[in-house]
């Protein structure tokens, strides 16, 4: 039985943001109302809200057209950025290790940065809080175990690789060992740390 190797998306593998291509007095706005209002960020991550009603409250807040928005938008999470050179190197542990990512993510992340990274070609399984209706940090890491449960396989001698400083305590807490991104140490660093260890 392998091990799992879970990483996370964003702030992990990638630092790119919706809306970032916005004009920069427009994008300030964006960043101030989410900052307001973390609860809509939280309900849209697990399901309950589109992007496209998103985008809508949103041209609303910032008296602009809906259209432009969304295309801006939907250009932004096709467009976010992940080193080719990473993707292949957790391609390379699929030998020894049973790869998912999972990310407390929205749908766009399933409708279009998915297909447009490929990222399916380089994971065993993709795990997305939109779809599961429950985020990472829920439940004491419940998710972690659903899905380790799902595909026949045990958190011990799992590896977690995330930006979270709590969700890798919760992650060690089930049994797994957490590795914990920084600006420091980034995911490169610690997919370095664990080919050294399992020799790949």
């Amino acid at each position: 039985m392998k091990p799992i190797l879970f990483l996370d998306f964003d702030g992990t593998l990638c630092h790119d943001r919706f809306w970032r291509s916005l004009e920069q007095h427009l994008l300030g706005k964006v960043q101030q109302y989410f900052t307001s209002n973390k609860e809509i960020i939280r309900d849209w991550m697990v399901g309950r809200y589109t992007s496209e009603e998103i985008n809508r409250w949103m041209a609303e807040e910032l008296s602009i057209e809906y259209d432009g928005l969304w295309n801006v938008f939907v250009s932004d999470c096709k467009s976010m950025s992940v080193s080719k050179n990473t993707l292949q190197a957790i391609k390379d542990f699929r030998s020894q290790y049973f790869t998912i990512l999972i990310t407390d993510n929205m749908d766009c992340f399933d409708r279009f940065t998915m297909p447009a990274i490929n990222l399916q070609n380089y994971f065993d399984v993709v795990v997305n809080s939109y779809n599961r209706r429950i985020s990472k940090n829920e439940n004491n890491g419940e998710l972690f175990k659903r899905v380790a449960t799902e595909n026949g396989l045990e958190l011990i001698d799992s590896i977690l690789i995330d930006n979270s400083e709590t969700i890798c305590k919760i992650f060690q807490n089930l049994g797994g060992q957490s590795l914990f991104v920084t600006k420091e140490r980034p995911v490169d660093y610690w997919l370095d740390k664990v080919k050294s260890k399992t020799g790949i």
